[in-house]
Parts: structure tokens; C-alpha cells; sequence
């Protein structure tokens, strides 16, 4: 095993962590929008909530498909083709999302935006469920042979951990959503946002502890079962900052909990990258299923240079953007006269 190898799968972590914990809140306000927005001024006032940043932060679900791709072709050939259906319908819902969030502004009627809305938030939810199975096939297996491909029929993916994966990422974001609205909103957003944190956070989470524990249980050395603790420990302050109104405290600890929380995953089942359910000798690693070491060379050089100009940008954009909103600054609906009228 090279350390090219190991640096470029710790590369890969890290950004499907930041997609997790950066988009994550993304999903969950857009479900929100379409389950909990009482009036269109609400709804209006979450979305300009992430309105800045979403687009951003899906930017590292891009890096991460495409670094994937580069470094590890093997194991992105296995694990997309064998979930090509569910990545399928991924795709579709990232399509409606991003399009429902530039539309639902475009008609005037309130049957044009509750469409948009609905497409928001059925959107997010499929994108977290469908992230979440495509991340748990990973870490606990799909069933390929000696050259990668998938052994059986095209929903042979859907098993238990699939699922369990799936709504892992689907509850996580959407409490991780309510405690961003906490801290970027205020009036009656804010209050029932942290009210559902204060309420629902041990069931929301309870699906990532699970698939935490039973990747633990299979694959588990000391150092990770340590990383369990302190996302254990994150996850009793996130809910305890909750309860005494620090919303600055529940959000930055429900993060750590997802970041404790993904290192134990991916470091108990290093250097396997895809586990293989037919035979174990069929597993995809770091070593069988990286790219040569020029191209590594060649990738390590650019995102050297380019990651840290990138995270310098998008942490400034979060500190421009940081200020609380309200709905006193969502203006009242108003209709505008288009740039050329229509002859």
C-alpha cells in the first residue's frame, strides 16, 4: 500500500464528510420548507436561508463523484454501476431541486409554488435517502464478483443496510436542517425549529447510530471506538446546548457528531473501499483499485493548490452571509414587469 493510496482515500473521506455536514442542512431546510412552512413569508424566509450557499455546498457532492472517478476508477465503476437505478433517480431529484429553488419565485399563484415546493422538498428527501444507501453499500457491501461487476438483478442493492444508510442521512439532515434554521432565523421559524431539535434529535439520529455501531461491530479497532465516543459526546451537547437556547452550540455539535461519526466509518473499514458480499476475496481496496500512480502524483499537485482557494472562498461566503434573518426581510410578493415585453 502506497501513501498515495491512503492520502487520496482520506482525500475522498473528507469530502463525502463535508457534503454530508454542508449539504445535509441544504436537504433539510428544503424538506422543511414543503412539510413545516406555515405561510409563503416563512417559506420565503428558510429558503433565503440557504439561499446563498446551497449551491456551494452541493459543489462537494461534484468533487467528491469526480474524485472518486479519478483516483479510485474501479471502485467507482462497481459502485455505480451496481446502483445505477437509485443514483438514477439521485440525479433526477438533484435536477428538481436546484430547479425548484430558481422557479418557485417565477408564478404569481399558489398552485405553481406548492408544486415547486413539493418538488423541493420530495427532491432533498430522495437525494439524502439515495446519498445514504450508495454510502452504507460502501462501507457494508455489495454483492460483486472478482472483476467488480454486480452479481445479480438491478434492486439486488436494496437490503437492509441500504436502507438503514438511507434513512441514516434522511433523518440526520433533516435535524441537522431544523438546527440551522435555529441559528439563522428568528421569529416563529426559529421556534419551531428548535423546538423539532429539542423533541426529535435522539430519533432523527438513531438510524446513523446504528449504522455507526454495526460497521464498529464488524470492522472496529480501538482508535475508531473512540472516535464513536466523542461523537457520542458531540451528539448529548448538541442536544443539551438545544434545551438552554444555544443554537450556535447545537449546530456546530451536531456537526462534529457527523464528522466523529463518518471517521469511525471509514477508518474501521480502511483499506477496503467497497466490500464485495459474494466472497471477501472480491473486495475492492485502496491497492486494486486505485489509478497509477502518475495520475495520483498529478491530482495530489492540483488539489494541493486548488482545495485550500476553495475553502477559503466558501468559508468567507458563510462569514458574508452570516447575519440572522427575519421575515421583516422578506419583502411583501410583488409581480415584475419582464426586461422585453411580450408583443
Amino acid at each position: 500500500m502506497e501513501i498515495l493510496h491512503v492520502i487520496w482515500f482520506a482525500a475522498l473521506a473528507f469530502l463525502w464528510t463535508g457534503y454530508l455536514v454542508l449539504d445535509g442542512f441544504d436537504l433539510g431546510v428544503g424538506m422543511r420548507i414543503w412539510l413545516r412552512g406555515r405561510t409563503e413569508k416563512q417559506k420565503r424566509l428558510m429558503l433565503n436561508t440557504i439561499g446563498p450557499v446551497w449551491d456551494g455546498n452541493e459543489v462537494w457532492l461534484i468533487t467528491a463523484g469526480a474524485g472518486t472517478f479519478a483516483a479510485f476508477p474501479m471502485w467507482y465503476a462497481g459502485l455505480f454501476s451496481s446502483l445505477y437505478i437509485p443514483l438514477t433517480v439521485v440525479l433526477m431529484a438533484l435536477i428538481f431541486r436546484a430547479v425548484s429553488i430558481e422557479y418557485r419565485g417565477k408564478g404569481h399563484t399558489d398552485r405553481w409554488r406548492a408544486n415547486w415546493d413539493r418538488a423541493l422538498g420530495l427532491g432533498s428527501a430522495v437525494i439524502a435517502f439515495g446519498i445514504g444507501a450508495m454510502l452504507a453499500s460502501t462501507t457494508l457491501g455489495l454483492p460483486i464478483d472478482a472483476n467488480g461487476d454486480r452479481v445479480g438483478g438491478p434492486f439486488v442493492w436494496l437490503s437492509w443496510y441500504a436502507v438503514l444508510g438511507g434513512l441514516a442521512v434522511l433523518g440526520f439532515s433533516w435535524i441537522h436542517g431544523a438546527a440551522f434554521l435555529a441559528l439563522k432565523a428568528s421569529g416563529q421559524v426559529r421556534t419551531d425549529a428548535l423546538l423539532a431539535v429539542r423533541r426529535w434529535l435522539p430519533v432523527a439520529v438513531a438510524p446513523l447510530v446504528v449504522w455507526v455501531l454495526v460497521v464498529q461491530v464488524r470492522y472496529g479497532s480501538p482508535w475508531t471506538w473512540a472516535a464513536v465516543v466523542v461523537a457520542v459526546v458531540a451528539l448529548a451537547g448538541s442536544w443539551l446546548a438545544a434545551r438552554a437556547d444555544r443554537d450556535g452550540w447545537t449546530f456546530a455539535l451536531l456537526a462534529a457528531f457527523l464528522v466523529a461519526g463518518a471517521v469511525s466509518i471509514f477508518a474501521a473499514v480502511f483499506p477496503v473501499v467497497l466490500p464485495s458480499t459474494v466472497d471477501p476475496a472480491h473486495d475492492l481496496t485502496v491497492s486494486n483499485a486505485s489509478s497509477g500512480d502518475y495520475a495520483l502524483t498529478i491530482m495530489t499537485w492540483v488539489a494541493g493548490i486548488a482545495l485550500p482557494l476553495i475553502l477559503v472562498y466558501q468559508a468567507w461566503s458563510y462569514w458574508t452571509f452570516r447575519r440572522r434573518l427575519s421575515e421583516d426581510h422578506i419583502p411583501e410578493g410583488h409581480e415584475v414587469l419582464p426586461a422585453v415585453l411580450p408583443r
